[in-house]
């Protein structure tokens, strides 16, 4: 059992609070931040502390989650590994991958463990999809698409002042809605060695980030990839991840499988009904908070056990690595080399 404080009190800090209720190896104790976080302790009968570094002093607690708006979450981090509090991060682990790696840093020497939410990777789709290229079913990859197309009225961005901002949101879609997408591609496919690509705004043109990105990945396999993500494009369509090999493809849709043909004739792993994901996209709203579950008894077991987490803060680091080089891409015209972070 670990004692979790929820720093933040937005859409995705309730899904967390469902998630830890759920479980039976953790426990909410504390919500910390602003009014929002007031209201939020006081409907979960928790203790509320206005200042988050407060919690270096509650000796009830034993891991906070960070729900912060992305920018943000460096120094929420230094603070609760100086106080020896583990440390899990909603996704992506920070905007610039200098404040990042400083993160992971101050967790290592404080001998903490910190994670980093990407509940896909909890998903039994992709985790068939990802066992299934590690043992080689796929052959020699060849190459792999992911595209998230989805809208968001003006609406969106207009609700809170950090969001389409380069210092909290970190840029658009790509780095927010689609980095989901962008960690199973590298959980599944490795890493991506260059990239070239191109942003626009289409309809959102009063933030400062993009709503439209598209990019060319070179994988350090050899293969080739393509990249999209829009909050643009109305309706709005199901997340895809196309997987392709010399002997068998892969296509999952909205984390589920769409499409199952392999050489050796393994089958497919029977889909679940999707009901919870096509309402949370929507009414933008995390509502299925199994894989979040998932997540964080896998963190309390990295802390408990002294193993660690599936996605620690290194992991958390590649697909910023690769975010942080489309960007780059997309600003030069040229292609950008892409570190591991």
């Amino acid at each position: 059992m670990l004692r979790f404080a929820l720093i933040g009190a937005g859409n995705i800090a309730r899904t967390h609070a469902d998630a830890l209720r759920a479980s039976d190896r953790s426990r909410l104790v504390a919500v910390a931040g602003g009014p929002g976080a007031e209201q939020m302790a006081a409907d979960e009968g928790v203790r509320y502390h206005p200042d988050p570094t407060a919690l270096c002093g509650d000796s009830e607690v034993d891991a906070v989650i960070l729900c912060t708006p992305s920018g943000i979450r460096r120094d929420y981090t230094l603070a609760a590994a100086a106080c020896g509090k583990h440390v899990l991060v909603e996704k992506p682990i920070e905007v610039d991958l200098g404040r990042a790696r400083e993160m992971v840093t101050a967790c290592e020497r404080a001998g903490v463990t910190l994670g980093v939410v990407f509940q896909s990777r909890f998903k039994p789709h992709v985790e068939a999809a990802q066992a299934a290229v590690a043992r080689g079913a796929l052959g020699d990859l060849v190459l792999a698409s992911m595209a998230v197309k989805w809208h968001r009225p003006p609406e969106y961005y207009a609700s809170a002042d950090w969001r389409g901002t380069w210092a909290f949101d970190g840029g658009g879609p790509l780095i927010n809605q689609a980095i989901h997408n962008v960690d199973m591609l590298l959980w599944i496919m490795g890493d991506v060695r260059r990239v070239r690509a191109a942003t626009a705004n289409r309809l959102h043109r009063d933030i400062e980030v993009e709503d439209t990105v598209a990019a060319q990945l070179e994988f350090a396999s050899g293969a080739l990839g393509v990249l999209e993500a829009t909050t643009a494009a109305y309706p709005g369509s199901p997340r895809r991840l196309e997987l392709h090999g010399t002997a068998g493809t892969i296509t999952l849709l909205d984390d589920e499988v769409a499409e199952w043909d392999l050489q050796d004739g393994t089958p497919a792993p029977a889909n679940e009904v999707a009901a919870a994901v096509a309402a949370a996209r929507a009414t933008h709203v995390m509502a299925d908070f199994r894989w979040h579950q998932r997540q964080i008894e896998d963190f309390v077991d990295a802390v408990t056990q002294g193993g660690r987490p599936r996605v620690d803060g290194r992991e958390g680091l590649r697909s910023l690595a690769l975010v942080r080089a489309v960007y780059e891409a997309a600003r030069t015209g040229g292609a950008v080399e892409v570190g591991r972070g």
